[in-house]
């Protein structure tokens, strides 16, 4: 039996990429290489995962009604708990919250946890611990972080096969999790992603 592949770590599609480019399966090494690294190299940029994954999130409770989640969009919420000083957690029903904007939407704005003033009901909360989804799936991202993973991915491409595709800039390299990829990147790649990096006050 052959043993399936694990999922490619890109924004974009592997197929997509390979048609757009006019390239074949002789350099599909290099081409997904070059997927990957621009793929942790936007999220590294952006300061925030992109890619739809489950997320264990604490948050810490002082009373407020809105508590924002760390991570964007949601997809779904699994389950949520909330957290005491002096007993165990307990699991909060879902008619007791919800999530604005609406999970399942790709708004790519910070999404919060909404509280009914029932949860007061509950005494000494401390935090809560969310279970949730969140991120674009592989060919479902928006179109201008699609064409940011695109033209990143190309110049990686071109780099790495000794020419330039469409692209220039400096390089610098670092290291993540035994992989060598770039933190430098063309302008107007940097430009594209200007609305999915994170806001930091």
């Amino acid at each position: 039996m052959k043993k399936q592949e694990k999922p490619l770590y890109t924004l974009i599609p592997l197929d997509d990429f390979k048609a757009l480019l006019g390239v074949d399966d002789r350099d599909d090494k290099i081409i997904r290489f070059s997927l990957v690294t621009a793929t942790h190299t936007i999220e590294q940029y952006c300061k925030r995962r992109l890619l739809r994954k489950q997320h264990f999130e604490y948050i810490d409770f002082y009373g407020d009604m809105v508590l924002p989640f760390k991570e964007y969009p949601v997809y779904s919420v699994s389950a949520l708990y909330a957290l005491f000083p002096l007993r165990p957690s307990e699991f909060i029903e879902t008619e007791l919250y919800q999530v604005i904007p609406d999970c399942g939407t790709d708004s790519d704005v910070p999404f919060s946890l909404h509280f009914s003033p029932a949860i007061r009901q509950y005494k000494y909360i401390s935090a809560f611990k969310a279970v949730y989804t969140a991120g674009y799936r592989t060919g479902k991202a928006p179109a201008d972080l699609a064409a940011a993973c695109m033209e990143l991915a190309s110049w990686n491409l071109g780099r790495y096969k000794g020419r330039r595709v469409g692209m220039t800039g400096a390089v610098r390299g670092s290291g993540r999790d035994g992989e060598h990829f770039e933190m430098s990147m063309p302008e107007n790649v940097r430009l594209l992603l200007e609305p999915y990096r994170r806001k930091t006050i």
